[in-house]
């Protein structure tokens, strides 16, 4: 395969979420950072686990944990920032991981089912992967978390 060829085929990020190895497009994807402090603080938005300091700005962190693998995510030091569009604004946040990332390029399948946030999948020596459509999946861990806290509470 020449380099221009090699140039049209997708590339994504892997990485892992709780327990769940998943992908997301690599055109949204800024980098693989490390940051000893994650700072929590009271607030009322359920997608925001805190912040985290990255170059002297503070990054909104958004567990992907309660909708991509039912759990909040345990906790991490290593972050993925993100681009993300938030009213038609392009913002950057970070999405706690488990370990390292993986660039892999690959075509992906596309998925049947457009209701959830499962794009579509890609086969990684055997594995499939799902890739996500960032916004919805988002979305859903705000719904999986409120959902969550309340049975908490609930049971509290």
């Amino acid at each position: 395969m020449s380099a221009d060829n090699n140039s049209l085929v997708p590339s994504f990020v892997v990485l892992r979420v709780g327990a769940r190895r998943i992908a997301l497009p690599r055109e949204g994807v800024a980098e693989l950072i490390a940051s000893p402090l994650l700072y929590t603080f009271p607030h009322t938005t359920p997608q925001v686990a805190g912040v985290v300091m990255r170059r002297g700005r503070i990054l909104p962190v958004v567990d992907l944990g309660p909708g991509v693998s039912g759990a909040p995510s345990p906790p991490t030091q290593f972050f993925l920032v993100v681009e993300r569009r938030v009213s038609k604004v392009s913002e950057k946040c970070a999405i706690p991981v488990q370990g390292g990332c993986e660039l892999v390029a690959g075509t992906m399948v596309p998925e049947e089912d457009h209701g959830g946030f499962v794009v579509g999948r890609l086969d990684l020596n055997g594995e499939q992967i799902d890739v996500l459509d960032l916004e919805k999946a988002i979305a859903s861990c705000a719904v999986a978390k409120e959902e969550w806290v309340s049975a908490t509470e609930v049971l509290s």
